[in-house]
């Protein structure tokens, strides 16, 4: 059956991420499938976005919220009545028979707004948000918190990428127990790399992703500077974001300047090449939903350190597809990234392993999962 599917992200291309990916995805295995996909982002105010994404439309949509202050309200009296008919103007454009609503935010707001004037079914899925937001919205905004209760008690689906963040949504959020489903992350088994970029070592540990606090790059570096390395062995730790000054300022209190390389964010072809080169790749996130960043290592068959915070557990097998380590252990994440230098049997055996696990993770099996949740019009 084809279904008329608007995707809801919080976030779309020119911006990178993990739910920026996953959506570009899933739209493209959707369509594949036979069914008509548009995808409506928040308006971040970018000069240059993509209203195509290969015969896909994209459309940025203003998602205006109050806050605790008079003139939020004003603001939002005041830019309401545009933004309603932004949404009005999509809908008509696309005619989507569901909304599905990825990493929910402001504009899980609106689309359960307009799911309720057009009576779309909504579906809400789940990435950690509630979570690993880096500016804590679910703790600051109650406005937030009880639009997402509301959200979950009348979708007609509820999804999340591990069990981790579904038990989350149940706990805080109200969700009836039993009623979400688990939908993991995907890989592109054939994406492509790009040349070896000039900075990079001969030998060197790799983490790669946004620079915020939750990611955990300051606890992998305190783990490195602890670690019995050889010397040749460096740290390559790939991303931007708002602690990027401070991990820099880290680095050279440790004395650590000639051993880590900060390159900044890495463009998608670079972190394929980047991952494919690396002794192993590091996830030491405080907390981690599922980890989309462990099936690029799967990907490219080298080992992997992931924490054992969150969702990455459920997939992980320790020893056998990865380490699994507590990332606030200093001692620990040290022996870990020992391990994988010094033993390098393991090492080939956990990157064997985890190559074969990469095929289980293909978008068209997260896009089929996804179909099967959605609703019949009508």
């Amino acid at each position: 059956m084809t279904t008329a599917v608007a995707l809801v992200t919080s976030s779309f291309l020119p911006r990178a991420g993990g739910v920026e990916e996953h959506v570009r995805h899933v739209a493209h295995a959707l369509r594949d499938a036979g069914h008509r996909v548009a995808v409506w982002s928040v308006d971040q105010g970018d000069e240059e976005v993509p209203h195509d994404l290969d015969g896909i439309p994209v459309r940025y949509l203003p998602t205006p919220m109050p806050a605790r202050n008079v003139g939020s309200v004003v603001d939002l009296v005041r830019h309401a009545p545009g933004a309603l008919g932004a949404w009005r103007a999509a809908y008509r454009a696309d005619r989507p028979d569901v909304l599905h609503v990825h990493c929910y935010g402001p504009q899980g707001v609106w689309a359960h707004g307009l799911s309720a004037l057009t009576r779309t079914p909504l579906v809400v899925t789940g990435h950690g948000e509630t979570f690993m937001d880096a500016h804590d919205a679910f703790d600051t905004s109650a406005l937030l918190r009880a639009a997402l209760r509301r959200s979950l008690a009348e979708a007609s689906a509820v999804t999340a990428c591990s069990g981790y963040a579904l038990t989350d949504l149940e706990r805080r959020f109200d969700l009836t127990p039993g009623a979400g489903t688990v939908v993991p992350n995907g890989i592109d088994l054939d994406e492509a790399g790009g040349a070896r970029p000039s900075w990079l070592p001969d030998r060197y540990l790799l983490a790669v992703g946004r620079v915020v606090r939750t990611k955990g790059f300051d606890l992998l570096l305190e783990a490195f500077a602890r670690a019995d390395l050889p010397e040749d062995v460096r740290l390559v730790l790939g991303g931007d974001g708002p602690e990027l000054e401070p991990l820099r300022q880290q680095v050279d209190r440790a004395g650590l300047a000639d051993r880590v390389v900060l390159p900044g964010r890495l463009s998608r072809p670079e972190i394929v090449t980047t991952v494919a080169a690396a002794q192993a790749l590091v996830v030491p996130s405080r907390v981690e939903a599922f980890g989309i960043v462990v099936l690029e290592g799967w990907r490219a068959g080298v080992p992997v350190v992931v924490t054992s915070r969150g969702g990455p557990p459920e997939f992980v097998d320790e020893a056998r597809t990865g380490l699994l380590v507590d990332p606030e252990d200093a001692g620990a994440l040290a022996h870990a990234l020992e391990r994988v230098v010094h033993d390098r049997p393991l090492a080939d055996r956990l990157g064997s392993q985890g190559r074969a696990e990469a095929g289980r993770y293909s978008w068209d099996r997260v896009a089929a999962a996804y179909a099967a949740l959605y609703p019949a019009r009508g």
